[in-house]
């Protein structure tokens, strides 16, 4: 009897160490790694959820910056949508007025719009990128802690 109940654990252990392995299951919930300082200031995090390859042409990117980090100008050849799961962050496109997007929010850059997104000075960011998985990103100009803490001071919460 021992013996059978040994065998059918092995056996189901076994089964579901199988069933494991058929999907790709990546995790929403951890933080990713820490961004190398290339293209914004302060501090950033990055999770890729989904890359774009073969039939699936578009990533998703789990981001989170702390309080008083931005982006750099920059642009993608495919629409960018971004969606607002915590905190707060200012964003703007070429021409236009900065504002403050908050949890809940959903936003729409159109392909080759020139803009940059960040949290505010007081408050960590996280939301979550869709983009095409044609070009990389095309990064146009630096965001100067000047400009940013003019934003900022324009925004004030």
């Amino acid at each position: 009897m021992n013996r059978f109940l040994t065998c059918i654990l092995l056996l189901t252990s076994l089964n579901l160490f199988g069933q494991n392995n058929q999907y790709t299951v990546s995790s929403y919930l951890t933080e990713g790694t820490k961004a190398p300082n290339t293209h914004y200031l302060g501090e950033a995090w990055l999770n890729r959820l989904v890359s774009a390859d073969g039939d699936l042409n578009y990533n998703i990117t789990k981001a989170t910056f702390k309080a008083n980090s931005t982006l750099d100008w920059h642009k993608h050849s495919s629409p960018q949508v971004l969606i607002y799961v915590d905190g707060a962050g200012y964003y703007q496109e070429r021409g236009k007025e900065p504002i403050i997007l908050k949890a809940g929010d959903v936003i729409v850059c159109e392909k080759d719009t020139e803009h940059w997104h960040s949290s505010t000075k007081t408050t960590d960011v996280t939301y979550l990128a869709l983009y095409g998985g044609d070009q990389p990103t095309e990064w146009i100009e630096v965001l100067t802690q000047e400009y940013y803490d003019a934003v900022a001071e324009k925004l004030k919460e």
